[in-house]
């Protein structure tokens, strides 16, 4: 056995299997050539060695990257020095505990190029890009790094500021979430197919003759973790079933069998019914459908768990996962007792391995207006309000005139525009390719008129776009695009190359998502910084000129923060303005608004069922088909109209800018420009920088988040205020109940008119909380950070040089070494 397999096994941790590598002779290149088989029999402990089999992929592809790059393989004995892991301190090599640091001390210690000097055999003689890793290699090398930063953090004492602050930022290193992309689309529109070839898993997602169920949700994404297929399957609660099948009682027995297919509430029932029972439900109790033996191949729904199905394939895995999921168009013919869960999903999560693609992006695929189960609708709102981009799937035959994908995105506009944090909407047009009477065409000739005819529909699109009013008062034309796509050309190229068919274009739409949001990438840069800040604290002070940067640093952040609170005073008085013009109009118009929704023709049965509706349930109704109704956003919709302008112009979606006019990306301690003039203090400048970067993330994603609710109280407080008065109207029966129902909604809302003033007062109010929030946190935030580099007093902190030589050369082989790196 070399040194190399020696250093290995230390490094992984794995110290008490060296001799038997040694007795086995196992040396350098026959370490990568162990097969399961020999792994087995070299290692008989599963813990250690599921531990050597995750560490051995992950060496073999350092290895691949680094003979794809070109480089120059390292001689092994040099990794001796440097792949000692922090698992084993009680081997050979004495490594110091802890080494007293005294910041004010004169720079005794490594200059800058001698910490890089030390650490050059792990970088490569020339640049590296970052090249796209598999998923589960930077999930190992994420948890090398967590692990890494543990043993640090438990190193580090409580009795100094400067430790202790140190300690909290190890704790406090966070991973980025997930983009998240909504894709709707009707079903016969072509998602699955699209999906599937994007994602480059032909069989994934089931298409053909099973239709899409409109009330669960998939979400794709890669499977870190494993190479297997695999499907986590989230139920509804057995309450909320339990209250649905009542509901369904009491509507059969109200009304008997006068009901017919026209009525979609009766459909609804008959057809979730009749997927999870059969014909059985018929003549049996709600009481009785919950007994346990109807769901004998589901009992982790009585379980309140999560069914997890794991398969070799994506062909095996899209054959049991579509019960879950979707529901048979031709049930009934041939399929008598086959069981259908889908009405009993919340949620299905398929993981896909290895996929590039979906590293960090999880496509969702969404129902269109939501569901009438609370669980379902809040989820559904949710992640609609997450995604940072929405795919709007519709055939090209007729796109600009499909009535339903309009009413779909107008729908969800307010939810993902200005009440959530959408980007960019993809009108998406599929089956280019399909053409009437192409038989006797050549291939040039096809070619042409596909050409064309994806030129006319995209035109088509982007005019009606502009026709689209409520859409447009939360998206401009910037963040609108048109792509018109040919799934089975791109698989088949008959007659466009993949390039035409567009499916490229969303293929790098989704990398590029990939690459800016690794969480990877960010947890390893950051814990790099707070290591070299660590072990520069040790290896040289500040000098006597420290006094002088953080004088400077401190006159930055106060101008800085200056900045920041002029542009939030500035929001804030025209926030105001907007919304004393939105009460006024509000208190005009709320008559003429109630009169169109109540009145203007509306009777009968069919008026009255609907009304009901929208009473027992808040104000707000989905029908199964059609746009949603919600009168509560119908009362203030001129105090919404109001402040869009102003609500786009602060808290712009668009992450290059960033919210209040871009002041808190902006924020700046110019730590750079410092580095110039105080070398000595370099390190901590640079991790200055970082901490700059940190929280200004940090304060976006907050940012973010809250902005949702600010936009969403107009709404909410207009809801609340409301409840009295639909419990009011729905406490009546008999003749006179449809004239009594209304009259009760227009005298509420009429002695209740102060509530435009009450919804504008508290949209003010949590938008003044969110700025102070923010404003004090960046303040307090950078000052410590400031203090505790530049100011603490003399303290104890371990020598960490070989914990960063570590995560350095994972941070290499992540994101490659910039010019300016330590």
């Amino acid at each position: 056995m070399d040194d190399f397999v020696r250093n290995k096994l230390l490094e992984w941790g794995l110290s008490e299997w060296v001799e038997k590598f040694k007795d086995e002779q196992i040396d350098a290149e026959s370490l990568c050539e162990l097969d399961d088989r020999e792994i087995d029999n070299l290692i008989t402990k599963a813990g250690p060695r599921v531990k050597f089999k995750k560490k051995l992929k992950l060496l073999k592809l350092e290895q691949e990257h680094e003979e794809a790059a070109g480089l120059v393989q390292e001689e092994q004995t040099s990794n001796q020095e440097t792949v000692i892991s922090f698992q084993c301190e009680q081997e050979h090599e004495e490594v110091p505990d802890v080494v007293q640091v005294l910041p004010s001390t004169s720079d005794t210690g490594k200059r800058k190029s001698d910490l890089q000097s030390d650490a050059s055999r792990l970088q490569s003689p020339a640049k590296r890009q970052r090249q796209s890793m598999p998923g589960f290699a930077e999930s190992i090398i994420l948890s090398d790094v967590k692990n890494i930063m543990t043993f640090v953090h438990a190193r580090l004492n409580d009795q100094d500021k400067l430790s202790a602050f140190l300690k909290k930022k190890i704790s406090d290193l966070e991973t980025d979430k997930r983009e998240l992309v909504g894709v709707f689309g009707k079903t016969g529109a072509g998602k699955s197919s699209l999906i599937n070839a994007i994602i480059e898993e032909k069989n994934l997602l089931p298409s053909g003759s099973i239709n899409a169920c409109t009330s669960v949700m998939i979400k794709l994404e890669a499977n870190t973790y494993s190479s297997k297929y695999e499907a986590e399957i989230e139920f509804i609660t057995k309450e909320e079933w339990n209250d649905e099948l009542w509901s369904f009682h009491q509507f059969f027995c109200k009304n008997g069998d006068h009901e017919t297919e026209d009525n979609d509430d009766y459909l609804d029932a008959v057809e979730k019914l009749s997927a999870v029972y059969g014909e059985e439900w018929k003549q049996k109790s709600s009481e009785n459908l919950m007994e346990s033996k109807y769901f004998k191949a589901i009992p982790e729904f009585l379980q309140s768990k999560r069914k997890i199905l794991t398969c070799e394939s994506a062909n095996e895995l899209c054959a049991k996962v579509v019960k879950y999921t979707r529901s048979d168009s031709k049930q009934g013919e041939g399929n008598e007792g086959k069981k259908w869960f889908w009405p009993l999903v919340k949620c299905v999560t398929v993981r896909v391995p290895n996929n590039p693609f979906l590293q960090h992006v999880t496509l969702v695929d969404l129902p269109g207006n939501g569901d009438c189960n609370k669980s379902r609708d809040q989820m559904w709102k949710g992640i609609l309000g997450n995604c940072s981009t929405v795919w709007i799937v519709t055939e090209i035959n007729r796109a600009a005139s499909e009535k339903e994908a309009w009413e779909i995105l107008e729908s969800v506009s307010s939810l993902i525009g200005n009440g959530g944090k959408c980007q960019q909407i993809h009108f998406i047009c599929t089956k280019s390719d399909l053409l009437d009477d192409s038989d006797d065409l050549s291939s040039a000739d096809v070619h042409d008129l596909i050409t064309e005819r994806n030129v006319q529909a995209t035109d088509a699109i982007k005019k009606e776009f502009n026709k689209q009013s409520k859409i447009r008062k939360h998206f401009t034309d910037d963040s609108f695009k048109v792509f018109t796509v040919s799934s089975k050309e791109f698989l088949k190229e008959n007659y466009l190359s993949p390039e035409e068919t567009e499916i490229p274009k969303l293929q790098r739409f989704l990398q590029d998502l990939n690459d800016c949001h690794s969480e990877t990438v960010n947890y390893v840069t950051r814990a790099h910084r707070i290591l070299s800040l660590i072990q520069g604290a040790i290896s040289r002070g500040v000098d006597s000129k420290k006094g002088e940067v953080c004088e400077e640093l401190e006159r930055n952040m106060s101008l800085q923060l200056d900045n920041v609170r002029k542009e939030m005073e500035d929001t804030y008085t025209a926030f105001k303005k907007c919304l004393d013009d939105g009460v006024e109009k509000s208190k005009c118009s709320y008559g003429e608004k109630l009169k169109n929704f109540l009145y203007d023709g509306k009777n009968g049965g069919a008026f009255y069922n609907l009304l009901k509706c929208v009473v027992e349930n808040g104000g707000v109704y989905k029908p199964k088909k059609g746009k949603p109704i919600n009168l509560n956003m119908k009362l203030a919709s001129c105090l919404i109209d109001s402040i869009g302008a102003e609500f786009r112009k602060t808290f712009l979606n668009e992450v290059k800018c960033g919210a209040f006019s871009g002041v808190i990306n902006t924020f700046t301690l110019n730590a750079d420009s410092l580095i110039e003039e105080y070398q000595n203090a370099e390190l901590q400048l640079r991790f200055l920088k970082t901490e700059e970067e940190k929280i200004e993330a940090k304060l976006n994603r907050i940012i973010q988040k809250q902005m949702k609710k600010v936009y969403s109280s107009l709404t909410e407080t207009v809801e609340n205020i409301m409840e009295e008065g639909y419990k009011k109207a729905l406490a009546f029966t008999g003749e006179d109940t449809l004239y009594n129902m209304r009259e009760t909604i227009k005298n509420h809302v009429h002695s209740k008119k102060d509530m435009f003033e009450q919804a504008k007062n508290t949209m003010l109010e949590k938008l003044h909380d969110l700025m102070v929030y923010v404003l004090e946190t960046l303040e307090k935030t950078m000052k410590e950070s400031i203090g505790l580099s530049f100011k603490a007093e003399e303290c104890l902190l371990p020598d960490v040089s070989t914990e960063l030589k570590m995560v350095k050369k994972h941070y290499d082989l992540l994101v490659g070494t910039p010019d300016d790196e330590i």
